[in-house]
Formats: structure tokens, sequence, C-alpha cells
């Protein structure tokens, strides 16, 4: 089987987590249209599928690619969870598209996303009612690079809307270059 690449700045999600009086805890996260748009490329559309099965009112997805030798398709498999909370509906829909990214991480994609530091913003908060939320509701975070040191994370910045770099981390005695830059 083809090995799977690393993801690419552009394609690394960031959000909240929490938020407290000097800044906000941010995560790190793939989409399933970046898990799709990877199989499409290392596999090709025609050779991979997704399935899904509910065991023990859980939902599990699998992606099967077709290997080469055989032509018979090999399967991993994961169960999501309900990610979303709102009165549309969409709490399904977000437990297909979590088990659809687990799946994905067991075919390799997105693994790095594990090695990740403990990402720290200083942003402005404020406190109402004893929870701090962001100053600016509507802030947006995103990777703005991101390096890599073998199969971890040597390097990575993110930064806000206006492009003000948020967070900053580097790997003690990593360098980081255009070659292991994630681009």
């Amino acid at each position: 089987m083809e090995k799977i690449r690393k993801l690419k700045a552009s394609e690394i999600e960031v959000k909240v987590k929490q938020v407290g009086a000097k800044g906000a805890v941010l995560l790190l996260y793939k989409t399933a249209r970046v898990d799709m748009a990877i199989l499409d490329e290392t596999y090709g559309a025609m050779n991979w599928q997704s399935d899904y099965k509910v065991v023990k009112d859980n939902l599990y997805c699998g992606i099967g690619v077709r290997n080469k030798d055989t032509e018979n398709f090999v399967w991993k498999w994961d169960c999501g969870i309900e990610s979303r909370e709102d009165d549309e509906g969409n709490q399904k829909k977000g437990e297909a598209s979590d088990a659809f990214k687990r799946a994905g991480f067991k075919w390799g994609i997105g693994v790095e996303l594990y090695t990740a530091p403990f990402t720290f913003a200083k942003v402005e908060t404020e406190e109402k009612n004893g929870k701090y939320y962001l100053k600016d509701k509507f802030q947006k975070f995103f990777v703005q690079g991101i390096w890599y040191d073998k199969d971890e994370i040597g390097a990575l910045v993110i930064v806000d809307q206006n492009g003000s770099i948020v967070f900053q981390w580097k790997k003690a005695g990593f360098t980081p270059t255009k070659e292991n830059k994630g681009e």
C-alpha cells in the first residue's frame, strides 16, 4: 500500500478548546473532506470506498482500500461520537464525519496531529458570570506553517484572521527548512 503523506498547513483546521483569563487552548484537526481528497490523491477515486455500520448503538465507519495485487479491499474501521449539539439534526452527521476521520487516522491520514504540542494562544478574553470567552467572538485561527521532524511535528506557527502570530513553537534541536515544511 502507498504511504500517506503528511498534512499540509492549509489542510489543518484550528478550533478553540478552552478559554481562560490569559488566552485560549487551541486544537488542531482535519476534516473528512481532507481525508477524502488524500485518499483520492493516494489511491485514486476508484480504489477506495467507505461503509457505515451500527454496532451496539455506535456508528462505525470503515474505509476500504483496493489491494493492487489481489484486487480485494482491505478495511480499517473506527467508531464516531456525536460532536455537534444543535437542534437541526446535525448530531448524526457529526458522528458519521467523526467515524470517517477516525477510520482515516487508521490509514495514517493526519496521525502526525497526535504529536502536536500544547497549543496556548495569548489572546484577549473577557469574563462573564464566572466564565471566560474570546473578546472577539468571531476570532478565527489558522495554521500558517508546519514543519515535520520525521513523523512528528517539529515546528508550528498559528495566526489569527488578521495574520498576527498567536502561537509559535519549535521542538528543541529542530531546524525548520523548506524540505521539511508541510506545504
